[in-house]
């Protein structure tokens, strides 16, 4: 594609949006609903071939896909998708008697998507279309085929929603073809910080711009899950997080804060955690590594194992490959994170500890995964609300989350909307 073919695609998704926009909002719903149906029941044709063509194309090994699947979409329902709708439009629609907040979206929406897991990617896209608005969506370099299986779900199951909705692979370094994408009435941009506010810049107003730049998540274990079979269920279900889509998504914790006065805490629950982690790799082996990604594990692990000879409490559990690292580390700073299955265990003494050794990534905090911990610890589930989670969760369940879950701290459908506040008229 070129500029003008990105702007002649753009105004033909405007038409269809204006032919879409005449038709009851709930049909729209509906065509949507049994799309998220589709796609969560494990034995449906689009399930199927979905799961197919994902590892070929992200570099998941299908153990890995499989599982990831299963788990993240269970939940991910038309009933969950109607309740969302319920949540942020429903409620808001005008009645004839009464005050009432109309909700639309925008002629065309663009969404630049990022990263290589599709549950995103389908949510991403039925947004914009649950507010009627079009939907012309720039691929991942690392997800080349959701954005496509969920565009022909839609088409196959209503032809004048599937008119509303175009994936497209775009050289991002061409500075002419992005303008021409960025043009759309309302943006939604996905990816790194520098990325988010390069493109950012670009989109000229009055036009909506969405950003979702780098989050991360973290887990905490303390109390029960530090001793015994708490413990060894604790790392299992931290393992599984991990393993799950090879550490990649804002949802896979970099790292495990332990709390606990016990400076040994952190010791024992390091070695329980790497026997996990090596049951996971047997169960869900880890998928394609790009050699960079595969230098910078290496990189950590001696960084790790000089400051261990040198004398700090330091320990490194790896595999004999790059394959999974548990890292002991001796404070609570947060060190560089390789990702592809490399956790740094941390000790802090008590939640007043973690939340000092949480505040300077507060604005970048996706989940947090629990185990052992309960909320009425000075009201720490609270406190770490307002530091920024934007997710808290059992341990075991941080590649699972709500379909509505309020990723980076807001609604799913609101940012993408326009409302307009409707007074009653004598």
């Amino acid at each position: 594609m070129n500029a003008a073919t990105v702007t002649q695609s753009l105004e033909r998704l405007a038409a269809a949006g204006t032919r879409l926009g005449r038709r009851p909002p709930h049909q729209t719903f509906d065509v949507l609903a049994r799309v998220f149906d589709a796609f969560s029941t494990e034995d449906s044709p689009q399930r199927h071939a979905l799961e197919a063509a994902l590892p070929a194309a992200t570099g998941f090994s299908a153990p890995v896909v499989s599982e990831g699947l299963r788990r993240g979409l269970a939940a991910w329902t038309g009933e969950a998708f109607l309740d969302l709708v319920d949540r942020e439009i429903g409620p808001r629609q005008a009645t004839e008697d009464g005050p009432a907040r109309l909700v639309a979206g925008f002629e065309t929406t663009a969404v630049i998507l990022a990263g290589s897991i599709p549950m995103p990617t389908l949510l991403a896209l039925a947004a914009p279309l649950a507010l009627q608005s079009p939907v012309m969506a720039k691929l991942a370099s690392r997800d080349r085929v959701t954005g496509q299986h969920v565009t022909r779900s839609i088409a196959d199951l209503d032809a004048a929603l599937g008119d509303c909705i175009e994936c497209v692979e775009l050289p991002r370094d061409d500075r002419e073809i992005m303008d021409a994408l960025l043009a759309a009435d309302c943006v939604v941009v996905t990816g790194s910080d520098e990325t988010v506010t390069n493109l950012g810049a670009r989109v000229r107003s009055p036009r909506r711009l969405v950003r979702y730049g780098h989050r991360l998540s973290v887990a905490v274990v303390g109390g029960a899950a530090l001793e015994g079979s708490g413990r060894d269920a604790a790392a299992a279900d931290l393992a599984l997080d991990v393993a799950l889509w090879d550490q990649l998504g804002c949802l896979s914790p970099v790292a495990v804060y332990v709390v606990s006065p016990d400076s040994r805490a952190s010791a024992g629950f390091s070695e329980a955690l790497a026997q996990a982690m090596a049951d996971a790799e047997r169960r869900l082996p880890r998928g394609v590594v790009e050699k960079s990604a595969a230098a910078r594990i290496a990189h950590e692990r001696a960084d790790a194992e000089m400051r261990a000879a040198g004398g700090s409490a330091v320990a490194v559990h790896a595999s004999s490959d790059t394959r999974w690292t548990v890292v002991c580390e001796d404070s609570a700073a947060l060190r560089a994170a390789p990702l592809h299955r490399f956790v740094r265990v941390l000790p802090v003494r008590d939640p007043a500890d973690l939340l000092d050794a949480l505040a300077p990534m507060g604005r970048h905090l996706a989940a947090v995964g629990v185990g052992g911990i309960r909320g009425e610890i000075t009201g720490l589930f609270r406190s770490l609300g307002r530091l920024g989670a934007a997710r808290i969760c059992p341990l075991g369940s941080m590649q699972c989350p709500p379909l509505a879950w309020c990723h980076d701290n807001r609604g799913v459908l609101e940012p993408l909307a326009r409302l307009t506040d409707r007074e009653p008229i004598p």
